[in-house]
């Protein structure tokens, strides 16, 4: 019977085990403590052979490796040392052990159940165990075990009290968290994905991802935070990236650092501890970053391609803006000259006005030859501008672009991206939706991404509609009829005359009754020039440069010295800017001051340390020692961090600010469409009246009235606009909320948390970027004060001739 007992517990099936003993033949032979030690020994058997045959499926079909690994440890060790344990306790028989065998060769069946009695909760946890192992398999509805899941299930079961169980736990662990280690040093070392057991790795391939990998947040263990998973796809990606890289020469002593990254590893003891395997992945990173990255992507091309997004993304260089919109209103108005033409010859519909992807690109084209004519013959050559000219592109963008995600966001951007309003400021330049973009090229899209990008676009077409509606504002006082008596009175001898006396009357007559029709639009006009003056000057100068110096002071190392010399040269550019366009006037020079414009005659970088690339590059390669050395993840997380800070302080993040803002913009266009088509009218009626030039398809004098009606009612609601958009101001800055969002706290430490660590400095020993505090709307709102122009009940803007 013990034999049989022992052969059972072994594995094999008994019929002493397997028959019901509650009959009453059975009774008769066995007495009922002796029925309930057989069923503990038959419940033990049992669990022996189901998890014999659990594990042998799993580690034959499981589509996980570690899976597979944990159930062979669960075979090799634990039910071997149980089995162990049989032929432990058979030997003790067999040797007449004391503590087994007893008087006259007496053997009871309490000692030797005794022996297993550790083992009924170890095999029934492992029988759980392997349950979950097999849930979901061989089902279509339901996906099976995944290695995240069983290291987190194993994690959980240390702490469950039982000593036996934990310790089985630990083994178990130990050998599931080696197995997905390997798994993450074949990514992290070499930048390869596991060839075996790649069904439950966290980093999958994605063809419709920017850089083809992306990270499944499911398959993470609960010890690996998403910021150490980001920077364990950006090692891989970088890795693969240096392989594939063509032309590049890393060195024949580029892996030498491997020996050390596996000892860094190999020094994890389960389990893994977050912090410490956060802690190795940074290293790794960084050691990367100075044998391998820092040839790949040094700091002289990042700091190119910034000062471009500085200068032309956001409106750094003052002329790009000017030439642009120039060109661009000059194309629409060759659309609409063309396009009447052709509808009054052919007598169709005005369908050719749609700007079409062409027209737009030799917009472009003819900016970048205007600004290159503005050089002269002896400036030295601006590489900035010529990395732009490659670089840039502008496009006709659908109308679902704008709203649509890029590829290839983390959460993070996604989340910034999601915040920034959806107003249709890329309406304006073409009145359709255009967007100013760049080519990300290999190597900078380690740190750039395309929502970067997508983000800056949203932030050029918001400043540049701003930007037009001020030079579109400042261009009505260049129409010489409507600021001047004009045409002039005849001269002498003529001039004093009798007719030539009454002509000079009814010069001036007329003049008269167009300066009074037109005194309210001027002084509308002029408020709303000073509107977008001070606007523009606390988002370019207080928000732009105060956030790019400082971050460029970052990332050069050179803190205040860089802000100050930053601002000295932003300062001493708007001493220039009226003199730098051929076409731009006194008056507009003076705007430009206001606007904060960057217009310099040599085409000097608008970010310190400006100047001419080359210099750039010999001061970078004389200072690298001054230099921290950032890795591209780094950067790329500072980067947003600085793009977050100035979404948030662009109010682009603010629809309350932004709806009444685009609004205002629409009427600012309608005001000034009306001020030409009225000067149109009146040249027409001066043709007529002076030199009987007689248009018979037109009426002049119900043409005039009605573009008048228009104008008051234009102007009625440019003041009211100017109002609400005041008031939205002057709402935010009473709104807790949104001071708790422009100090963005909360969104600065989930970005800290990529950064790889805690603490205000980083791997590399560098301190931690941090975006600048700067000034709030409230110095906005104290300059724009109209004194009593909203209050003026008559509504003529009499109360705004002083600002005209």
């Amino acid at each position: 019977m013990l034999h049989e007992i022992l052969l059972s517990l072994s594995g094999h099936s008994s019929p002493l085990l397997r028959n019901d003993h509650s009959g009453p033949a059975a009774s008769a032979l066995i007495s009922p403590p002796e029925r309930q030690l057989l069923d503990t020994a038959a419940h033990l058997s049992d669990l022996h052979c189901k998890l014999r045959e659990k594990t042998h499926r799993i580690s034959s079909s499981h589509p996980s490796a570690i899976c597979r690994a944990v159930s062979t440890t669960v075979v090799s060790v634990h039910l071997a040392a149980f089995q162990r344990k049989i032929i432990e306790v058979e030997d003790s028989i067999l040797r007449k052990d004391a503590a087994l065998v007893g008087a006259y060769n007496i053997v009871p069946l309490t000692a030797v159940l005794g022996q297993f009695s550790g083992w009924t909760r170890r095999l029934e946890w492992l029988g759980e165990l392997i349950e979950f192992m097999m849930a979901g398999a061989g089902r279509e509805d339901q996906m099976p075990c995944e290695a995240s899941k069983l290291i987190d299930r194993l994690r959980g079961e240390l702490q469950t009290g039982y000593a036996d169980v934990a310790e089985t736990a630990r083994s178990l662990l130990q050998v599931a968290e080696t197995s997905w280690l390997k798994q993450v040093s074949a990514w992290v070392l070499y930048g390869r994905r596991p060839t075996v057991g790649t069904y439950d790795f966290f980093i999958c391939e994605d063809k419709n991802e920017e850089h083809g990998y992306r990270i499944n947040y499911d398959l993470l263990p609960s010890f690996v935070t998403p910021s150490t998973a980001g920077s364990m796809l950006f090692i891989g990606v970088s890795i693969n990236r240096a392989r594939t890289r063509a032309g590049t020469d890393l060195g024949v002593g580029s892996l030498d650092h491997l020996a050390s990254q596996h000892q860094e590893l190999a020094q994890l003891s389960s389990p893994f501890n977050g912090a410490m395997f956060s802690r190795v992945i940074t290293n790794i990173r960084y050691t990367l970053s100075r044998t391998t990255l820092q040839k790949l992507l040094p700091l002289v091309r990042v700091l190119e391609i910034l000062k471009v997004l500085r200068e032309f993304f956001l409106i750094g260089r003052g002329e790009f803006a000017i030439a642009l919109t120039q060109q661009a209103d000059e194309k629409i108005r060759s659309r609409w000259r063309r396009a009447d033409n052709l509808a009054y010859e052919k007598r169709d519909t005005l369908g050719t006005v749609v700007v079409k992807e062409g027209e737009v690109a030799a917009v472009l084209a003819r900016t970048w030859a205007f600004l290159g004519s503005m050089q002269g013959q002896h400036a030295d050559e601006d590489e900035a501008l010529e990395l732009a000219r490659d670089l840039l592109r502008l496009h006709v963008s659908k109308s679902t672009e704008t709203t649509t995600p890029a590829k290839g966001l983390d959460h993070s951007s996604n989340k910034f991206l999601e915040a920034i309003v959806t107003t249709s400021f890329q309406n304006f330049l073409f009145s359709v939706p255009v967007t100013l973009t760049l080519q990300i090229q290999s190597p900078l899209d380690l740190f750039l991404t395309q929502s970067d990008l997508q983000i800056y676009t949203t932030i050029n077409s918001y400043l540049l509609s701003i930007r037009r509606a001020h030079l579109r504002l400042t261009d009505l006082w260049k129409i010489t009829s409507l600021r001047r008596h004009h045409p002039p009175p005849p001269r002498a001898p003529y001039g004093n005359t009798k007719g030539g006396i009454t002509k000079t009357r009814l010069l001036h007559e007329r003049s008269s009754l167009r300066s009074s029709i037109m005194r309210s639009t001027w002084s509308t006009s002029s408020a709303a020039i000073f509107f977008f003056g001070e606007t523009e000057t606390y988002l370019q100068v207080e928000v732009v440069e105060g956030l790019w110096s400082h971050f460029y002071g970052w990332l050069t190392g050179t803190g205040e010295s860089a802000r100050v010399g930053e601002q000295q040269l932003f300062s001493s550019s708007f001493s220039t800017s009226g003199r730098t366009l051929p076409r731009q006037s006194t008056a507009d020079g003076a705007m430009g001051k206001g606007m904060g414009m960057d217009i310099r005659p040599n085409h000097a970088a608008s970010g310190p340390g400006s100047g001419s690339a080359t210099e750039q590059e010999q001061k970078d390669d004389g200072d690298d020692d001054a230099h921290p050395n950032h890795d591209p993840q780094t950067l790329a997380t500072a980067h947003r961090q600085y793009l977050a800070a100035l979404t948030r302080r662009l109010l682009l993040t603010q629809p309350a600010f932004t709806t009444p803002l685009y609004d205002l913009l629409i009427q600012i266009d309608q005001l000034v469409a009306l001020v030409h088509r009225l000067n149109t009218v009146w040249v027409a009626a001066d043709l007529e009246a002076d030199e009987g030039v007689v248009d018979a398809f037109a009426n002049l004098d119900a043409e005039e009235r009605d573009v008048r009606a228009q104008l008051r009612g234009v102007e009625r609601r440019v003041k009211f606009g100017i109002e609400n958009v005041i008031a939205a101001l002057r709402t935010l800055s009473l709104d807790s909320a949104f001071a708790a969002e422009m100090e963005g706290e909360e969104g600065d430490l989930e970005l800290d948390e990529e950064m790889g660590g805690d603490g205000d400095e980083d791997g590399d020993g560098g301190r931690r970027y941090r975006p600048r505090r700067i000034g709030g709307i409230d110095r906005l709102l104290m300059k724009l004060d109209f004194g009593g122009w909203f209050g003026d009940p008559a509504g003529d803007g009499s109360g705004g001739d002083v600002l005209a």
